[in-house]
């Protein structure tokens, strides 16, 4: 099992979501920012295409189209499942920076059987 937000947390990310369905449109690449993590704050980035999430790795990413900061407690509640990504940026709980109309066309996704069953697989092998 793979603790939250380490490098090997993201690369069962990328593993598990590159099988998603595709959702033309939905593509971009976005830079996670998670402050008060146990390990401290860690950034972290996804490509998406289509949909799918093709990279995801630790680290800083310069030429994100779309950078989302929230805390660690926010960011667990999202990955479990607890906390809908929509409501948390609703709330202020999730904050962005950059091209917000990617994160419109990503939250939509979200909501789909298909990001719901690799969410499933991936809080599987997951530790928190």
């Amino acid at each position: 099992m793979a603790r939250f937000l380490t490098p090997e947390w993201f690369d069962d990310a990328r593993r598990l979501g590159a099988d998603q369905p595709p959702r033309a449109g939905a593509s971009g690449r976005v830079q996670v920012v998670v402050s008060g993590g146990p390990d401290g704050d860690v950034k972290g980035s996804f490509t998406v295409e289509d949909g799918r999430i093709v990279g995801a790795a630790v680290g800083d990413l310069p030429d994100a189209v779309l950078t989302m900061t929230l805390d660690y407690a926010t960011a667990v509640e999202i990955q479990r499942g607890d906390l809908d990504p929509s409501v948390a940026f609703m709330q202020g709980r999730s904050k962005t920076t950059g091209d917000t109309g990617l994160l419109l066309q990503l939250l939509p996704v979200t909501r789909t059987d298909g990001y719901q069953a690799f969410q499933e697989k991936l809080r599987a092998v997951t530790e928190y």
